[in-house]
């Protein structure tokens, strides 16, 4: 296995990087963040032309035929710049619920309009329960002649207040999970931002009887516990890769900050007990960076993926709130503040936590893995 990057994914690397440092500098992260839209449509729309909207499609869907590893290279520069953006929500959950489950007409009707940046959708999963799986769905889908009837609500549903269409899943029967495409701007839908530690997109949405045409229902009848299984373990992945590319940012910002910072005459950085918070700060970066990056091979080799998939994001989880609180301790107090940027990667690990499953959640996954595989053997 090798896990070198192509040339081309280095020229990826470094254009990801310059086009977030310039575009979305911290200051207009905390900007965005405060604003009702969350997002800045002008970054989106240089997304959509750079292509990164489209590397996860074949090309006969408008997209770029592009590895994983492509993906992981863009999400870990979202990460570093703690961009805000519907990239995730659009791109790597609602694209790959469509390339996982969707028929060949849909996808040829949605995947371009993704690729081509015209098109920002949300996934609405998630009820008041909290629970991740599929099969703990509560909400109701009524069978109405050629048409479904969706009554609930969905809580946490990421960029819902931006997206022009939902992937919504509900019962169709009382253990058939079904996805349906529905109208974002309908009028029997209610959308409320909801405040959360990230200050993100995260919304309730409330639906009041949103009639659904059995055409748009993804894939087919009751099998959406199966597309949001496989979707969810890829989008893992890519979160991940996020909380990865904060990592670095949390080491970059306060190495930089240990070197300039000086008390008792001289800079923090020379203190020892800072020297071991930076070395076991990079010893967890490292080992996570480098389990990443074998993780997306396996993805693009067409390997069975799904196990380290959970233990790599039961990992991230613990690794990122573990390096952005030491690098709020060497920070002192302006490290818990709005003046300072460290603060956003702090918040932004919690947050990140709980997308596409918690660490229990996830531990728990991989130990129904080895069981099955015992068991078979």
């Amino acid at each position: 296995m090798d896990l070198d990057f192509t040339a081309e994914q280095e020229m990826l690397r470094d254009s990801a990087s310059k086009f977030l440092t310039k575009e979305c500098p911290y200051s207009r992260v905390k900007e965005l963040e405060e604003s009702e839209e969350g997002y800045a449509s002008d970054i989106w729309r240089q997304m959509a032309e750079l292509g990164w909207t489209g590397l996860l499609f074949p090309e006969e869907y408008g997209g770029y035929g592009g590895q994983f590893m492509d993906l992981v290279i863009i999400q870990e520069a979202i990460g570093r710049a703690v961009c805000p953006s519907p990239f995730f929500s659009t791109v790597i959950q609602c694209g790959l619920i469509f390339l996982e489950g969707g028929t060949k007409e849909q996808k040829q009707e949605i995947l371009p309009k993704i690729a081509e940046g015209s098109l920002i959708m949300a996934l609405a999963q998630y009820e008041e329960d909290g629970s991740y799986f599929a099969s703990d769905i509560n909400m109701k889908a009524e069978a109405q002649g050629d048409q479904y009837v969706l009554n609930g609500t969905k809580l946490f549903v990421m960029d819902a207040n931006v997206a022009d269409k939902l992937i919504v899943a509900a019962k169709t029967a009382d253990d058939e999970v079904t996805l349906f495409l529905s109208d974002a701007n309908d009028p029997n839908l209610a959308i409320t931002k909801m405040p959360t530690i990230g200050m993100d997109n995260n919304c309730e949405v409330v639906f009041n009887g949103v009639k659904v045409s059995t055409e748009n229902i993804i894939g087919s009848v009751g099998s959406g516990e199966e597309i949001l299984e496989k979707m969810n373990t890829k989008a893992a992945v890519a979160k991940a890769a996020e909380m990865i590319g904060g990592c670095k940012a949390c080491i970059d910002i306060t190495s930089d900050y240990a070197k300039q910072r000086e008390q008792y005459g001289k800079p923090i950085g020379g203190f020892q007990v800072i020297q071991h918070y930076m070395a076991n700060m990079l010893i967890e970066f490292e080992t996570s960076c480098n389990y990443l990056y074998r993780v997306a091979c396996l993805i693009d080799e067409d390997e069975d993926f799904s196990t380290d998939a959970f233990a790599l994001k039961a990992c991230v989880n613990e690794v990122y709130k573990f390096i952005s609180e030491r690098a709020v301790q060497i920070h002192g107090g302006i490290g818990t503040t709005r003046e300072g940027d460290i603060g956003l990667f702090y918040r932004k690990a919690k947050s990140c936590e709980y997308m596409c499953g918690d660490t229990d959640f996830h531990y728990d996954k991989v130990f129904e893995k080895i069981f099955e595989r015992e068991t078979l053997a």
